[in-house]
C-alpha cells in the first residue's frame, strides 16, 4: 500500500538517519510519526471534500481560465524571451507516484508540442483534486521580505530560470483563495540561503541579504506568480522551493505584512523531479556545486509530502528547447481556509529583515511567530511578530 510503505520510509529515516534536514533543523522521530498520520488523516478528508466539488460549474470555470491563463503567460513569456523553438512538456502519470519518488523514477518522457496541441492537453495538468498538506518552513524562513514578483538580485541568483505559477484552492469549495500572502524563499544554485550566516548556511552579505525570497499576494482566482531560478541542492535535503501562506493578513506600506494579523493557513515545500534536476545541475553554476545530492526518495520531507492523496511536484514546460531559454511552472495547492498554524511548532522564525537589516533571532525552534530575544532591535514599526506558543519539539 502506497500510504504504508511512505509511512514505514519515513519512519525509518527518521530512526536512522535524524541529520536528514536543513543544516540546524531538529526532530523527535516520534512526534514526526504522529504528525504523517495527522496530515494522512487530514489529506484524506481534503480530498474527499475536493471530489465532492471539482465537477462544480465554477470548479470548471476556474479549470478553464487557468488553461488559458497558462497559455497565455507561457506565450509572453516566450515572445519577451525572443524563443521561436517548440517548448517542451513534461508528462507524468499522477497514478505512478510512488515509481515516481523511487531511485528508478518513472520516466514517462518529453513530449514536443506545436501550435496546434489543443491547450488542454498541455496546461490542463493541475493538482486540484489532490492536498498538499503542511510541513515544516524549516528553520531559515526569515520574517520582513519585500512584496516582489521577481525574487531574484543582482549577485547569488545565477541559474536557470523558473516562473513559477502557485494557485490556491479551498477544498471545502474548489474556489480559489484570492488574498492570501504568500511567502516564497529557497537556496541558490550553490546550495545558500539568503538571509541566514550561521553554521550550516553562511550566507555573502549575511544576515542583511535578501536573494530569492519574496512575498506576492493571489489574484482573484488565488494565484500568486514569482520569477525566481532552480534551486540548488545542499547536503541533507532533495532540491525544493518553501511556500507559506498568510491570510487575512495587513499589508503595510512599506511593503512587508504586519506583525499578529491573520492566519498561517498553510506551510509547505515543492520538490522538483530528479531527471530535471540533474539536468539543471550539469549547468553553471550549478556544477560548481560542492554539497552532497540527496534524492527525493532519500528525503524525509518529500517523503512526508507525497502520497496518493497530494502531490508536492510542480508541472513544468521548458519554454524553448533547452535549459537556457527558462521554465514555466506551476502548482496548485488545496488548502483548509479555516487552520491556523501560527501557534504551531512547525512555524519557525529564524530571522527577521526590517529597513535597517536583518536580525538573528536567539531560537528559531520555537513555534508560533518570533521567538523572545532577537540578537538586535529591529526599527519599531516594520510589521516584527512576538512570541506567541511554546517551544516544539521541530522545526
Amino acid at each position: 500500500m502506497v500510504q504504508l510503505s511512505k509511512f514505514l520510509a519515513v519512519a525509518a529515516a527518521c530512526l536512522a538517519a535524524p541529520a536528514i534536514a536543513h543544516p540546524g533543523e531538529k526532530h523527535d522521530p516520534h512526534v514526526v510519526k504522529r504528525e504523517i498520520h495527522a496530515r494522512d488523516v487530514m489529506a484524506a478528508h481534503a480530498k474527499r471534500s475536493l471530489n465532492a466539488c471539482e465537477n462544480s460549474f465554477h470548479a470548471r470555470e476556474l479549470n478553464k481560465r487557468s488553461i488559458a491563463r497558462r497559455s497565455q503567460t507561457v506565450k509572453k513569456l516566450r515572445q519577451k524571451r525572443g524563443i521561436t523553438a517548440n517548448p517542451q512538456k513534461w508528462r507524468r502519470d499522477l497514478a505512478a507516484l510512488e515509481k515516481w519518488e523511487a531511485i528508478d523514477h518513472n520516466r514517462t518522457g518529453i513530449l514536443d508540442y506545436s501550435p496546434a496541441t489543443p491547450e488542454s492537453v498541455v496546461f490542463g495538468a493541475n493538482t486540484s483534486a489532490v492536498l498538499t498538506p503542511t510541513v515544516t518552513d524549516g528553520p531559515y524562513y526569515v520574517w520582513g521580505e519585500v512584496v516582489r514578483q521577481n525574487v531574484k538580485e543582482e549577485l547569488y541568483s545565477d541559474g536557470v530560470d523558473v516562473f513559477l505559477e502557485v494557485q490556491y484552492i479551498d477544498v471545502n469549495t474548489c474556489k480559489p483563495v484570492p488574498g492570501a500572502v504568500v511567502d516564497i524563499w529557497q537556496a541558490n544554485a550553490t546550495g545558500v540561503y539568503s538571509g541566514i550566516s550561521e553554521s550550516g548556511n553562511y550566507a555573502a552579505d549575511g544576515w542583511d541579504s535578501t536573494y530569492l525570497r519574496g512575498i506576492q499576494q493571489t489574484d482573484r482566482d488565488g494565484v500568486a506568480t514569482f520569477e525566481s531560478i532552480f534551486p540548488g541542492h545542499y547536503d541533507g535535503r532533495a532540491t525544493h522551493t518553501h511556500l507559506l501562506a498568510h491570510l487575512n493578513a495587513t499589508l503595510l506600506p512599506n511593503k512587508t505584512i504586519l506583525a499578529d494579523t491573520g492566519s498561517v493557513a498553510h506551510i509547505g515545500q515543492l520538490f522538483w523531479n530528479e531527471v530535471l534536476r540533474s539536468a539543471v545541475e550539469d549547468t553553471y553554476p550549478y556544477n560548481t556545486n560542492t554539497q552532497d545530492i540527496t534524492s527525493n526518495a532519500e528525503d524525509m520531507w518529500s517523503i512526508v509530502q507525497a502520497d496518493s492523496a497530494y502531490d508536492p511536484f510542480p508541472e513544468y514546460v521548458y519554454l524553448g528547447e533547452g535549459l537556457d531559454d527558462g521554465l514555466f511552472a506551476w502548482i496548485q495547492i488545496g488548502i483548509n481556509t479555516t487552520a491556523d498554524y501560527t501557534d504551531n511548532s512547525y512555524y519557525s522564525i529564524a530571522a527577521f529583515h526590517g529597513a535597517d537589516g536583518g536580525y538573528a533571532l536567539s531560537d528559531s525552534s520555537v513555534g508560533g511567530g518570533a521567538p523572545a530575544g532577537a540578537s538586535g532591535s529591529p526599527p519599531s514599526g516594520t510589521g516584527m511578530p512576538t512570541a506567541s506558543g511554546s517551544p516544539g519539539p521541530s522545526a
